[in-house]
């Protein structure tokens, strides 16, 4: 899977610092990696210098965080006990301490639901052999589950739009493939994005594939689609039923169930630590409005660091996909200020933390609300305004989310902006919305 952002958005300039004295050899900042050549090509010579090396722990989860002999509800000496994080290593626990947490173990593990309501579906859990998540591997492992087969793909984002290509493809070489696609809202507007006005042109050009592909008929467009119930059928299927606000129901049966519906945090890990979390996104309170997104895509989200991602816990800070809770705006470069901007806090360099500087391209999309939608109201949205910490996951969040979660809900490109962290790995990696998502990378 090819990320739609080229190098020059993937490189951290702190990282780049690091790995060019080793010899390493920069990409083409105009190329777009796939996955295994983000890690193969930065990640892993990242991980290898001397800097950063000898502080990795592999094969470690983090199963719980708290404070030294602090619970949650005791105030006195609390800022001066040292983190505790309860890590399983090969079926053991242990404990390590810390004087700071970053947890960027994303939300990879904690896939949204397909029930429209936010809830399992009548029936979910009962269909479950018959539902894979978000980018299965199509032309590669999972082949023989889709070829000659009827698949069903649920949700508007990229990962939705990666899934439906790739099936097209398939379609191309198995004879009886069938490709169905539902969507909550009456439009695909936004899942087409901005085409050529969009700044990165892979992912306009995923959009433009796919509304010809639905165009041509090869793929057939089923909109307001909500899930409400899904039954197993005798001969091998599934029923998915769909009930909409005025009592409208659509079925479809199909063979398999593609859930692109998106994820959201798990904040178990830290139920012993003080959150302070936006009671509708699940991110910081003063980060939600920021990324909210019924106002934002994720090219109009405002740079944003240390004071936008801290807690009432002193030194612990959520960053990455993470961060953004259930709201599917994020971007890799987003990810890489958040860092930068936390790690000065931590080491004490509040100007540096402070002084955020953030390019994201711009989506070439105008409205959040496409055209033909209820509540259109005709012009563009909101404009944009302008020690040694433990990272719990792959630093900036990135292990998830990252391939194809995107989908550019944009505003107006003339009113918004168009216009080095290094951290230590504890914890295996983890790593949106509800159909609408964005934005990976």
């Amino acid at each position: 899977m090819r990320l739609f952002s080229p190098w020059r958005y993937d490189v951290d300039p702190a990282a780049r610092a690091l790995l060019e004295p080793s010899g390493w050899a920069a990409p083409d900042e105009n190329a777009s990696p796939t996955g295994a050549e983000l890690v193969e090509q930065y990640l892993a010579p990242l991980a290898a210098t001397p800097q950063i090396a000898p502080h990795l722990r592999f094969g470690h989860r983090v199963v719980a965080i708290s404070r030294v002999g602090v619970d949650r509800v005791r105030s006195r000496s609390r800022e001066s006990a040292p983190f505790l994080l309860r890590v399983s290593v090969d079926g053991i626990t242990t404990d390590l301490h810390a004087r700071a947490v970053i947890d960027a173990s994303g939300t990879w593990d904690t896939p949204n639901v397909v029930g429209a309501s936010g809830l399992p579906a009548h029936g979910e859990a009962e269909a479950a052999a018959f539902i894979n998540h978000a980018l299965p591997d199509v032309l590669g492992a999972d082949r023989t589950t889709y070829a000659g087969k009827h698949a069903l793909v649920i949700g508007a984002g990229h990962s939705a739009a990666n899934t439906l290509l790739v099936l097209a493809d398939l379609a191309e070489a198995e004879p009886g493939t069938r490709i169905s696609w539902a969507i909550r809202t009456g439009s695909a507007a936004r899942s087409y994005g901005g085409g050529e006005a969009d700044a990165l042109p892979a992912r306009g050009a995923l959009g433009t594939r796919l509304k010809k592909l639905v165009a041509d008929g090869r793929i057939e467009l089923v909109n307001q689609f909500s899930v409400q119930a899904i039954r197993t059928l005798s001969n091998g299927r599934v029923e998915v039923e769909s009930v909409d606000a005025r009592g409208v129901k659509k079925v479809v049966t199909a063979d398999r169930i593609v859930a692109a519906t998106g994820f959201r945090p798990d904040h178990s890990i830290a139920s012993e630590l003080r959150l302070d979390l936006d009671p509708i996104l699940g991110s910081t309170r003063t980060l939600a409005p920021l990324i909210d997104p019924n106002e934002h895509s994720c090219g109009t989200v405002p740079p944003h660091g240390v004071d936008e991602l801290a807690h009432p816990e002193p030194n612990f800070y959520a960053i990455g996909m993470k961060s953004y809770g259930r709201a599917p705006t994020f971007l890799l470069a987003t990810g890489y200020e958040q860092a930068r901007s936390v790690v000065a806090a931590l080491d004490g360099d509040w100007g540096a933390a402070r002084d955020l500087r953030l390019e994201l391209p711009e989506t070439g999309v105008c409205n959040t609300t496409p055209p033909g939608e209820e509540g259109e109201a005709g012009g563009c949205g909101s404009s944009c305004g302008t020690a040694e910490p433990v990272s719990v996951g792959l630093a900036t969040g990135i292990a998830g989310g990252l391939l194809s979660e995107a989908l550019p809900p944009a505003q107006d490109t003339a009113a918004c902006c168009a216009s080095e962290p290094v951290l230590v790995q504890v914890g295996v990696p983890a790593e949106h919305d509800s159909g609408t998502g964005c934005c990976g990378s």
